[in-house]
């Protein structure tokens, strides 16, 4: 048996790596999708927000006997509730992308 020559291994090694390389998947962006998550985040707080003073209201509404009112007012309070929850995320991302637009400019 020949032995191999070790100019030629290493030439199809390089070939082999290169080809890989070139139909490797490329990586998907990353800043799309966290964009996509956070946004579906925000919209989450804001019905949980809507949901849970719906829940609190009618409870108190039922033990008093008073449907409407307290109906009306934690529904109320729980989307002051969840739009400042939504804000804070707002503020969160907008940091989020100072911070890389200031990495990006010392880089």
């Amino acid at each position: 048996m020949p032995t191999p020559d070790p100019q030629k291994l290493t030439e199809l090694e390089n070939r082999i790596a290169r080809m890989k390389a070139a139909t490797a998947p490329k990586p998907a962006k990353e800043e799309h999708y966290t964009m996509a998550n956070m946004a579906w985040r925000m919209v989450i707080e804001l019905v949980a927000g809507i949901a849970i003073g719906f829940g609190i209201g009618y409870g108190l509404d039922w033990l008093f006997g008073t449907l409407p009112i307290f109906l009306i007012l934690f529904i109320g309070l729980g989307f002051v509730a969840g739009v400042r929850t939504m804000m804070r995320t707002a503020q969160e991302v907008q940091n989020m992308h100072m911070a890389q637009a200031a990495d990006e400019k010392e880089g």
